[in-house]
């Protein structure tokens, strides 16, 4: 069994290897979106190596390990059949990135990455601190977690699939999908994406420091709504779909699934 801070150290020194040899790949293949189906994948590998080398209680640890690596291989599958099968196409966020850092790209990108690498190890408190509570048997608090957990992966497995189902449609492909879960929300694998962080804390407030998990949710949901989640996503869409994808944002929830407005006349 490894103390704590080793584990965190040994966790942030191997994904910092492997984003570097990720970028590398990135630059070699020109498609830096391979970057979103590692940071996924990667939250399943480090539960598990903390579920393995971690001093808590076996039934815990095995638990908090199976929820995340479904969540990840679930989303990092999900992100790898988009992203690989445009490419060559870029998604659109690396492309704009392109042009707002022109001046020092590849090295910003290696940092980039980097810091991909280093949100891992940040984000993912969530299974260590579940993994380092040597407490017997389930808190409420655990099962409660467990059980928010199924509704979110299934909410936002959902809304994928029907954002697939769409794209799929050529009579609609050049529309604004708002059928389903996304008649609600512009954004519901978004919402249920941060319901599963909500999971991970709640999870993880039954052990001790649990709090900091805390981090989880609430760094996701900045992200989702001011960084590189609805702002950038939105910006796509009105640049390719232009005053239908406006009328949506009239009349449905940006993020939370409400009920939609009457379109103003």
């Amino acid at each position: 069994m490894m103390p704590a801070l080793l584990l965190v150290l040994a966790a942030l020194a191997g994904l910092a290897g492997v984003f570097a040899l990720l970028y590398l790949l990135a630059r070699r293949i020109d498609n830096y979106g391979i970057v979103d189906i590692a940071w996924s994948y990667s939250f399943g590998v480090i539960a598990l190596f903390y579920a393995l080398l971690g001093p808590g209680w076996t039934g815990r640890r095995a638990l908090i390990a199976a929820l995340t690596l479904v969540w990840s291989a679930r989303l990092g599958t999900h992100l790898h059949v988009r992203v690989m099968g445009h490419h060559p196409v870029e998604d659109g966020r690396y492309r704009q990135l392109r042009k707002d850092w022109a001046v020092g790209f590849g090295r910003r990108m290696f940092w980039f990455f980097q810091m991909q690498a280093a949100s891992v190890v940040l984000l993912g408190l969530a299974p260590l601190l579940a993994a380092l509570n040597p407490a017997p048997g389930f808190h409420p608090l655990e099962l409660t977690g467990a059980a928010l957990w199924l509704v979110a992966i299934l909410g936002e497995a959902i809304a994928d699939h029907q954002l697939a189902a769409f794209k799929r449609d050529p009579a609609r492909r050049a529309g604004v999908c708002d059928a389903g879960l996304w008649r609600y929300s512009r954004h519901p694998n978004y919402f249920f994406e941060w319901l599963i962080w909500v999971s991970f804390a709640l999870f993880a407030l039954a052990s001790p420091h649990g709090w900091l998990a805390l981090i989880g949710p609430a760094g996701i949901l900045y992200l989702l709504l001011r960084v590189t989640g609805i702002p950038l996503t939105e910006e796509q869409s009105l640049r390719s779909r232009g005053d239908a994808y406006r009328r949506y944002q009239q009349t449905t929830s940006a993020f939370v699934p409400w009920f939609p407005k009457k379109p103003p006349s």
